[in-house]
């Protein structure tokens, strides 16, 4: 009857592992019902093994630093650097959490548990809503090709809102510096605002978006 009990904490783990996963699918991320299940499951499972499995002397906190640290392993290979841009770090983040719940049902601190659950899930909601201080800043990556005249360097810098570009080739075409830049910006610009901007500068030959690069 002792290890049925135990198995209902594994139980109760693998649920609310799935109702945090649950979340984080309907926002299509990387880790989703499976990932976040099986981590609370499993950490859930190794927090009784080592509660139970090897008598009262036995060092039960061991068992748990390892967890934590296992787990920050799964989360590092989830985080990617991609276009200026670090992502995948909430999903790492959220994958630790979703540990500890499960640790939490494994030391039948089920209270805790499901509080936790309760606050990770309804928080990752909140940050969600479109108000200023959640909303996070989204980066657009813009392929530019100029002939450098006076001020050109600054004027471009000027309308896109940046104080680099990023990469930046020089050819000389007819007697004149031709720049093909490219540079990120958090400025949302639509086809017609780009198109308004190469009508109004004449040394602007030609703008590209390069969002899905």
């Amino acid at each position: 009857m002792g290890e049925l009990f135990m198995l209902l904490y594994i139980l109760l783990a693998a649920f609310l592992g799935f109702i945090i996963g649950l979340e984080r699918k309907m926002r299509l991320k990387e880790a989703g019902i499976r990932t976040h299940t099986i981590v609370c499951m499993g950490a859930a499972l190794m927090m009784v093994i080592s509660k139970y499995g090897f008598g009262p002397e036995a060092d039960t906190a061991r068992v748990a630093a390892q967890i934590v640290t296992g787990i920050g392993f799964l989360g590092a290979g989830m985080i990617v650097y991609k276009q200026h841009e670090v992502k995948g770090l909430t999903t790492a983040a959220g994958i630790w959490a979703t540990a500890g719940v499960g640790m939490a049902c494994g030391a039948s601190l089920y209270i805790v548990a499901i509080g936790a659950t309760a606050i990770l899930v309804g928080f990752q909601f909140l940050f969600r809503l479109k108000i200023p201080p959640f909303k996070s800043k989204k980066s657009f990556s813009i392929k530019i090709k100029f002939k450098q005249e006076n001020e050109a360097n600054k004027r471009i810098k000027e309308i896109f809102g940046v104080d680099r570009f990023n990469h930046l080739i020089i050819e000389r075409c007819d007697n004149c510096i031709i720049y093909s830049a490219m540079l990120n910006t958090v400025k949302e610009l639509s086809s017609t605002q780009l198109n308004n901007i190469i009508c109004s500068n004449d040394f602007i030959y030609s703008i590209e978006r390069c969002d899905n690069e």
